[in-house]
């Protein structure tokens, strides 16, 4: 893995991303001078959200750095970047609640927008490599109700953007990865 190639993991839930960004940063962190940053999007609104990020963060691989950004990601991963260092963003789908479907308020949209854009202005400007992680939402049955519907399209809208900023797309089924190479489709 390069300095500018990024990567997105994208699966189901309990699919082993997380799991398999890890494993990536830690092959990465065995190379002399090389240290690993996690960018946390979680925001802990009740216990039961309490304790998965406390076991996330438990069985975090000693030594990896963390910083929490549940909205202002770029400027996270500006900040975090440096040559030598992983960043891993744990999750895109966690990131895009905060901003679309946040506990105490309205959707903000139009901020949600700007955040998207400089996320993906920031990405090819980075001194490190990010590992990206995502949930793949739109494989079930069409949801009940109009906002949740408008957050699967926005997260489907996101991933896409995102891999096509990345060298490396892997899939994440029953903790088995799937790994090809990104191909840019736009013309």
């Amino acid at each position: 893995m390069s300095t500018q190639s990024h990567t997105l993991i994208v699966g189901g839930q309990r699919s082993g991303k997380s799991r398999q960004a890890e494993r990536l940063a830690l092959d990465w962190a065995r190379e002399p001078g090389h240290s690993v940053c996690v960018i946390a999007t979680a925001e802990a609104h009740d216990e039961e959200m309490r304790q998965r990020i406390a076991r996330h963060q438990a069985e975090r691989p000693a030594g990896f750095a963390t910083v929490e950004a549940p909205l202002h990601l770029a400027e996270a991963l500006r900040s975090a970047a440096a040559p030598g260092r992983l960043l891993i963003v744990d999750c895109l789908t966690l990131w895009l609640t905060n901003w679309l479907m946040p506990m105490d308020g309205q959707p903000r949209r139009e901020a949600w927008q700007a955040a998207c854009d400089a996320l993906l202005a920031t990405l090819p400007t980075l001194a490190s490599p990010v590992v990206f992680v995502s949930n793949e939402v739109g494989w079930g049955v069409m949801p009940l109700g109009r906002e949740v519907r408008e957050y699967a399209d926005e997260l489907g809208r996101l991933n896409q953007a995102v891999a096509r900023r990345c060298t490396q797309l892997t899939m994440m089924v029953a903790g088995q990865p799937w790994t090809r190479p990104v191909e840019n489709l736009e013309s």
